[in-house]
């Protein structure tokens, strides 16, 4: 773990190894990830089948076997603890709540000259999301990427998630009958992102593909874009803490460790003005590694991308944070809100003692597919808009046209485009 103060000679050195921390060697894996893509669009199922009995070692036996049965969801479903089933049905709401407040809309605006001005909102035809199922199931991400869609209104709906030896876990297919997704494919990896992109016998071709993933996934995602749209290419998940005095050092350290169970590239990053609150949360993140489960993986995480940073002040603090543009930011202070002017980049800011990074992963309601590696200074969570798309509205009256349509000409003339500006001038009087 990077344990520093600003004040440190060579704590510019520390700090630019923190920025650099979302970086995936893509051009690493890119040589495979091609063939892959190459290998799907030429050979489609027969070359999905031979992926998946390389990766997730069982052999699908025909094009049946790439879907599961929606029996099989309504069965997992129906067995479904009663808590359990309860929890999922307040996620679903709250975050179907938060996401239909996004939904943009169409507009008009008219000209006393006649002109209409416009934007029509569209949701895409079909969308293909990726739910991750390598080392663990996560049911939570499907609800995070299903409910945008639907709440746009995007018609087909297609999932891939890997299903190692062709055992799909029970929970998702629980949140799969719950969220009403009868398009479930046992496809995983980059195999999946281009059998999304390109479509092969069994599985369609979509508009806009989304959800978190690997880095041969996130890869995948890059050199499909431009044939299809994507939501963003994340990496390895991340937290970042502004802590003043009053937070509680215990509930830092256990917060800290939420994001470095993940996998062992995530990066878990507090920044605090007091030296106290530094070294006590260094003592209770030991603690707490010997209570977990996944105690290797976490303490990996925490010793080779985890930092704890002392600041001059609070401002510093934010400065600093700033730069980084975590994916989440919690805000452990007295009055949180008298910072969030200040904070500019952050995938989910969470406000407040009593506002851990998971309430965000689960019942919230706000996206938890969220940019990383810094790129929250120019992406935004995943949202009903990802899966929509604009068109402009135009219309001319014959006064409109005669009003403006010169100005249009002539600047269509000094750009040496005689059709453009003939087509204005033919319309004038």
């Amino acid at each position: 773990m990077i344990f520093t103060n600003t004040s440190e000679k060579d704590f510019d050195n520390k700090f630019n190894d923190l920025l650099s921390r979302g970086k995936m060697d893509i051009e690493h894996v890119s040589g495979i990830v091609g063939n892959i893509i190459n290998e799907i669009k030429k050979d489609k199922n027969s070359a999905l089948k031979a992926h998946i009995a390389k990766f997730d070692k069982w052999t699908p036996q025909n094009d049946d076997d790439l879907k599961i049965d929606t029996k099989l969801m309504q069965q997992a479903y129906d067995v479904l603890d009663a808590d359990l089933k309860n929890s999922l049905h307040l996620a679903y709401e709250r975050i179907k709540a938060y996401h239909e407040k996004q939904k943009p809309k169409s507009w008009f605006d008219t000209e006393s000259n006649g002109t209409i001005l416009g934007q029509k909102v569209t949701p895409v035809d079909s969308a293909g999301l990726y739910i991750p199922g390598g080392k663990a199931a996560y049911p939570s991400s499907l609800l995070m990427n299903v409910i945008p869609a639907q709440v746009a209104g995007v018609e087909k709906i297609v999932v891939c998630t890997p299903t190692p030896d062709n055992e799909p876990n029970e929970l998702l297919l629980a949140a799969c009958h719950l969220c009403g997704v009868s398009e479930v494919y046992k496809v995983g990896g980059a195999s999946a992102i281009a059998a999304m992109a390109y479509g092969t016998e069994t599985i369609p071709k979509v508009d806009v593909i989304t959800g978190p993933g690997n880095i041969f996934v996130a890869t995948a995602k890059k050199m499909v874009f431009g044939d299809v749209n994507i939501d963003m290419i994340a990496g390895p998940s991340e937290i970042g803490i502004l802590a003043d005095e009053s937070a509680n050092t215990n509930h830092l350290a256990i917060d800290m460790l939420s994001q470095a169970e993940h996998d062992e590239m995530a990066s878990s990053i507090l920044i605090t003005p007091s030296q106290r609150i530094a070294d006590e949360v260094k003592v209770e993140i030991e603690k707490w590694l010997l209570k977990l489960p996944r105690e290797e993986i976490a303490r990996k995480s925490i010793e080779e991308r985890g930092a704890i940073i002392v600041t001059k002040d609070m401002d510093e603090a934010v400065k600093l944070m700033n730069e980084i543009a975590p994916e989440h930011l919690e805000v452990a202070t007295n009055n949180p809100f008298e910072l969030l002017a200040s904070i500019k980049h952050a995938g989910a800011i969470f406000l407040g003692h009593y506002t851990p990074e998971a309430v965000g992963d689960y019942v919230a309601g706000p996206n938890h597919t969220l940019p990383t590696g810094g790129t929250a200074k120019f992406y935004s969570p995943l949202g009903v808009e990802n899966f929509m798309k604009k068109s402009s509205i135009i219309s001319f009256s014959s006064a409109a046209i005669n009003e403006i349509g010169e100005a249009c000409a002539l600047i269509a003339n000094t750009e040496s485009l005689t059709a453009h500006e003939q087509s204005v001038r033919v319309r004038l009087k």
